[in-house]
């Protein structure tokens, strides 16, 4: 029998109809050109007048060993035309006196205290005040709101989506942590593609910062040779797991340093920068600032961070970032945008800790070299979230707000893990709030991964290598069980007995055994050839119905991220089509009834069509296989093709039905 030109038909049609496709590239482009036009048009006519030029802040350094050093003029800086939103004069600030800083602890130890630099034997830093905000230099913040409006309007009505994970840091190898992320981003951009659109996917690797360096000497490399080498494997671990981005980005890039240098003279002439000494504890494995009532002593006398890890005192001149100044702007953002922070538990969090209010944040070091120079005073490198943050607008052209990539922004969600969130929900808006460029529309925090309970660690030795997990169970199967098991937001625990359980119950018994049966008595007893359904029971039109249902519960849940209600919801759908097969028994039909078995295995075929097409952004191998064994084209596989408009085709000639989903047998027993 010829094949049917069409593999999908519409609704209440025997003959397949070609889908209606949306707008040509060439009308889009069109479209995006003038909306382009009128946006330059706006920003031409908003940047006629301009303000008196000032001088910026002088730097007071009142402590003898900041004395010494001498503190010199911050910059005068001026604007590139390629910069957008800001004016061409920082307000005139007064004299700056000391920025705040932590109070050291009197029952510290000398073993527990180390400086950086050279410092007093007893340190009593005192807490100064910053000085304050200049008004022009608010009035100025207000245009650049003003100025950026539009252009996030704008966005907002486009059809892109713009998703980033958090970018890896590459002191050691990529972890299972690591893998997590990044297949869950994966199946974020994957179902945002197939649900029609233009999707920018950003992943990559932080490769500065004392961690770096630290590393790198333990291993007789350089710092840019231990970068290289490990981001390399990053790379090949999102290749190895089917991770679909389209731009990996390294922090070491060239373009990268002029993106962070353009944002840090942004923030400058804003009047949100100046020069100081810091006094304070420091987490060199968390790349943070703590104040004193964030540490704490363990049992062998050694101060801690929040998060467990090892806080040293440091005492070195810096600029800071006036973080002070953004706190109402924060709380405002988090009010007018309930979802920006996600999930809730997360955004509770964030908003108590800005509403206890927010000291001015230290951004330059030093005491090494390895980052991006501060623009005129190459003696600092920035901070190293200061460098890290923009990556995620480095990756789409910025500076060059011309360029093709920008029309992604502001990001739809950036995707990171729970402990940096406050990075990420606090300094990272701010940051862009002074630079005048959009904040991003969310942030959502995964949890943490533990192996049968335990956080990774590698004195324990349960750190976990993705490459090792992919060979041994499958990438798919790796991919599904993460997604389905763990809830995206929470923290979860894997085992091998877990997976295992997930792929023979969920994967082989539930969805492939009922492909693999519908499918070869197709093959068999019907010649491969999809049947045309007969009139439809009640119980077709149940199971039809519920199919149909899954792609709006799928896109209610992924309007928040969570990837694990979406798998819920499809496998709701798998046990119900195993029920209702065994229910009909199409097996004793094809002695009994054959028009009735035709009717029960076209309605498996479709029921396992929009199956395999929902599960696509988790399982991208093993659905391909399952949409090629039912004869369905590339071209129609989209989520467009869901919710009851488009049926299977009969008379559709299908291929030989092949195992998707095999059991896992323990290798001793093979």
């Amino acid at each position: 029998m010829a094949k049917a030109s069409k593999k999908t038909v519409k609704k209440g049609s025997k003959k397949a109809k070609a889908e209606p496709r949306a707008k040509s590239k060439a009308a889009k482009s069109k479209a995006e050109k003038s909306k382009a036009a009128k946006s330059k048009v706006s920003k031409s006519k908003s940047s006629k007048a301009k303000a008196p030029k000032a001088k910026a802040p002088k730097a007071k350094l009142a402590n003898k060993a900041a004395n010494k050093t001498g503190a010199k003029k911050a910059p005068k800086k001026t604007v590139k035309k390629a910069v957008k939103h800001v004016s061409n004069a920082p307000a005139k600030a007064g004299k700056v006196a000391k920025a705040p800083v932590a109070k050291k602890p009197a029952a510290a130890t000398p073993a527990e205290i180390r400086t950086v630099v050279e410092a007093p034997k007893a340190p009593r830093p005192t807490k100064p005040k910053a000085p304050r905000k200049p008004k022009a230099a608010v009035d100025r913040e207000a245009q650049q709101r003003e100025a950026a409006a539009p252009a996030a309007t704008e966005r907002a009505a486009s059809n892109t989506f713009y998703v980033t994970t958090a970018i890896a840091y590459p002191n050691g190898q990529p972890h299972i942590g690591h893998a997590y992320e990044a297949i869950a981003t994966d199946a974020i951009a994957r179902f945002a593609r197939l649900d029609g659109k233009e999707v920018f996917f950003l992943t990559g690797t932080d490769e500065h910062g004392l961690k770096m360096i630290q590393t790198a000497q333990n291993e007789g490399l350089t710092p840019a040779e231990l970068a290289a080498r490990n981001a390399g494997r990053f790379r090949e671990m999102d290749e190895r797991l089917n991770v679909s981005f389209d731009r990996f980005i390294r922090t070491t890039e060239p373009a990268h340093h002029r993106s962070v240098q353009a944002i840090w003279n942004r923030m400058q002439q804003n009047g949100d920068i100046y020069i100081d000494v810091y006094s304070g504890w420091y987490s060199v494995r968390d790349e943070a600032y703590y104040a004193e009532d964030e540490t704490r002593l363990n049992n062998d006398n050694v101060r801690l961070g929040p998060q467990g890890t090892p806080v040293e005192w440091v005492e070195e001149k810096s600029y800071f970032f006036r973080l002070s100044a953004y706190q109402d702007k924060l709380l405002a953002l988090y009010e007018s945008n309930p979802e920006f922070i996600g999930p809730d538990s997360r955004r509770n969090e964030i908003v108590s800790f800005v509403r206890g209010g927010l000291k001015d944040l230290s951004i330059s070091r030093t005491t090494f070299d390895w980052g991006v120079r501060v623009p005129d005073d190459h003696e600092h490198v920035m901070y190293v979230w200061v460098d890290a943050l923009t990556n995620y607008i480095t990756g789409i052209g910025f500076p060059d707000e011309d360029d093709p990539n920008w029309k992604y922004w502001p990001a739809d969600v950036h995707v990171i893990g729970k402990d940096i969130i406050r990075f990420h929900a606090v300094y990272w808006p701010a940051f862009l709030m002074s630079a005048g460029v959009p904040v991003p529309k969310r942030v959502y925090a995964h949890g943490f991964l533990f192996n049968r309970g335990e956080k990774m660690s590698k004195s324990v030795g349960n750190v976990v290598d993705p490459f090792t997990l992919a060979d041994q169970y499958g990438v798919d199967q790796m991919r599904y069980f993460f997604l389905r098991e763990v809830p995206f937001g929470q923290d979860g625990n894997y085992n091998h007995e877990a997976i295992v359980a997930r792929i023979n119950a969920d994967l082989a018994n539930d969805l492939g055994n009922l492909a693999q049966r519908s499918l070869s008595m197709i093959a068999k007893q019907l010649g491969g050839v999809l049947p045309e359904p007969g009139e439809l029971s009640a119980n077709d039109k149940s199971i039809l119905a519920e199919a149909d249902a899954m792609i709006g519960a799928a896109r209610k849940a992924m309007a928040t991220q969570q990837i694990h209600q979406w798998l819920n919801a499809v496998w709701s759908v798998v046990a119900e089509a195993n029920r209702y097969f065994a229910g009909e028994a199409p097996w004793a039909l094809a002695k009994t009834d054959p028009p009735r078995q035709r009717t029960v295995l076209y309605v498996t075929a479709e029921v396992i069509r929009q199956i395999a097409i929902l599960t696509q952004p988790v399982m991208p191998a093993a659905s391909a296989k399952l949409l090629d064994s039912l004869g369905i084209p590339e071209d129609e596989r989209d989520f467009a093709r869901l919710g009851g408009e488009d049926r299977i085709a009969p008379a559709t000639q299908v291929p030989a039905p092949q195992a998707v989903f095999p059991r896992y047998i323990e290798p001793a027993a093979q």
